[in-house]
């Protein structure tokens, strides 16, 4: 189980993620590409981290953009586990 963060850990968690949104127990994030092919990739890579860390986020494709939400439902809100998996998703589109 994780631990909900409080509000002073939200901000300064997603301060550190850069173009994160939040809104009330989720963060945020939509990513545009060249075309499908390459969103669905980016899909399946995502996909890959999600697995391996058991932490799925939820994700919404229209044909170049993807936008990826991250909660942690169990627990009602934003966990360490949320920008965890935020931070190894920007890592793996650099």
């Amino acid at each position: 189980m994780a631990d909900l963060l409080d509000e002073e850990e939200i901000e300064q968690r997603r301060d550190e993620l850069g173009d994160w949104e939040r809104e009330e127990t989720e963060i945020h994030k939509n990513f545009e590409f060249d075309d499908f092919s390459t969103a669905i990739k980016f899909v399946n890579d995502v996909a890959a981290l999600a697995e391996r860390y058991d932490h799925h986020p939820d994700i919404d494709i229209r044909w170049n953009r993807v936008k990826l939400t991250l909660s942690t439902h169990s627990e009602g809100g934003l966990t360490a586990r949320d920008f965890d998996m935020a931070n190894e998703i920007e890592q793996s589109i650099s």
